[in-house]
Parts: structure tokens; sequence; C-alpha cells
């Protein structure tokens, strides 16, 4: 069972839910606050009860040979901050199975809903759930409705998260991660787009760390499945602590206000 589809997507999202800290961002852009020491980031997400961390092919080799740990995602889709007009373009750097052969048990990729190479994404997403279904490896979706291009109906108060989320699906992912849509109501609409598990981007690093808990608590309120949060965790002075909060919220259902008590 272990090594199904099933098994893996079961270690990563135990009793379908999950606490998942993305990574990733060091290869966009650098440095990275929290980043610079990816062996203490990595540690305290651990220590904290993640239940996966993404990241980039490199890291996915180092982390998992380094600690043998089985639940790294890894990510295949990159762009850096000096990629001009096509900075928001990411492009494709690995392939399902060359992610298993460096230890992941599980793949991830991006698009862009509404930038002006939306489409190349979507094709390249396609690709990888294709390859991911011959090594039986989950994919995780992550899906931001953003680009200049972006239409969005008057009626949809989600400002096409609901869309992006069914466009994981349909694409073959099976997970989605989507930002926040403001309110239990609207994220409602988004969790009933499509019947996989939903996570919830965490945001620009900032903010009441209690607030973003709230947040979570609501979100899991109306059928979300969990967070995949990076910079409000890797880029605090505690990470573990706030690993341990966001666990406390999306798997014990404890109420924000008391799993706050965790944060030191």
């Amino acid at each position: 069972m272990a090594d199904t589809l099933l098994g893996r997507l079961g270690r990563i999202l135990p009793d379908g839910k999950g606490v998942w800290i993305p990574m990733d961002h060091g290869a966009s852009s650098f440095p990275i606050n929290g980043l610079v020491d990816t062996d203490a980031a990595v540690d305290a997400a651990i220590s904290g009860g993640a239940d996966a961390i993404v990241m980039q092919k490199g890291l996915v080799s180092h982390h998992s040979s380094r600690n043998g740990w089985d639940g790294y995602v890894c990510h295949v889709s990159v762009s850096t901050v000096h990629g001009g007009s096509r900075s928001q373009d990411k492009v494709s750097v690995a392939s399902a199975e060359e992610c298993q052969s460096r230890g992941a048990v599980a793949v991830s990729a991006q698009v862009n809903m509404g930038d002006d190479s939306e489409s190349d994404m979507i094709e390249r997403m396609g690709q990888l759930t294709s390859q991911a279904l011959d090594a039986e490896m989950p994919v995780l979706g992550m899906i931001y409705p953003r680009g200049p291009n972006l239409v969005v109906d008057e009626d949809d108060t989600t400002g096409g998260v609901a869309h992006a989320v069914r466009l994981a699906w349909e694409l073959g992912c099976h997970v989605a991660k989507v930002p926040w849509t403001g309110s239990a109501d609207s994220f409602s609409r988004v969790v009933e787009a499509a019947p996989i598990p939903v996570l919830i981007a965490g945001g620009p690093m900032g903010g009441d760390f209690e607030g973003i808990l709230s947040t979570v608590e609501e979100a899991m309120s109306v059928g979300c499945a969990g967070v995949c949060m990076g910079r409000q965790v890797f880029g605090s002075e505690d990470p573990e602590s706030r690993v341990k909060a966001l666990r406390a919220v999306v798997h014990e259902g404890i109420p924000a206000s008391e799993a706050s008590l965790l944060l030191r």
C-alpha cells in the first residue's frame, strides 16, 4: 500500500488533511529570509510535525540523502525574478520519474492563470500528471489566478480561485494549492469546485500569525484540507512552533485561540 498512489497520498495527507511547508522559493529569488540554512529550516518543519515539504529537485536530493525523511514533494516548476516579461512563466525542470529517484513521494507544478504563458504552463502540468500516473505519484497543482489576462465573472465571489481548483482537478492533480478568498462563504465555493483536497497558501511574510491561524480555522470549517504555507513558517523566528500550531488547527480541530498558545 505504501508504494501505491493512495498509499503515498495518505502518507502526506493523513485522514485527508495536511500541513505542507513549501521551501521552493530560493530558486525564484535569493537570498530568502529563513532559507539560507535549509538544513535548519527542514529540521524545524519536521520537528514541528509537517506532513510534507515542497522543494526543488536539488534540495530534495540533498535532504532525502541527509535524513531519509519520506515526506518530500518535488516541485518541478521554476522561473526567476530576472525573467523580465517571462518572470511568471514557470518552466518544467524535472520529470516525475526523476523526482521519485531523488527521494520524493509526490510532485508539484505551478500554473499562473491569466498569464501570457498560461497555455504553456497548462501543457507542462498535463505532461507531469501523465508521468506521475505511470509512477503512481500524487500531484500537487499550485494554481494562481493572477495574470493580466484573467477573466473573472461578475458573480464569481472567489475571484477565479474556484476555477483554479477545477483546473487542477481536470488536469489530473490530486491536491490543489490556491489563495484564500477572504471569507468562508466564498471559499466554500472553492472547495465545492472539485472533489480533491484543497490547501490554502500563506501569502507574503508579515502580519499577525494568530490571525492566520484564525483564517485556517475558518477555511477548515468549510471543507479545506489544510495549508501549504511557506514564508509564514520558515521566515519566522520559531518555525517549529508555527508548524505545531498549524497542526493543532488542521489535524486536531483546536480553535485558533488555543492553538496560538503553542507559539513561542
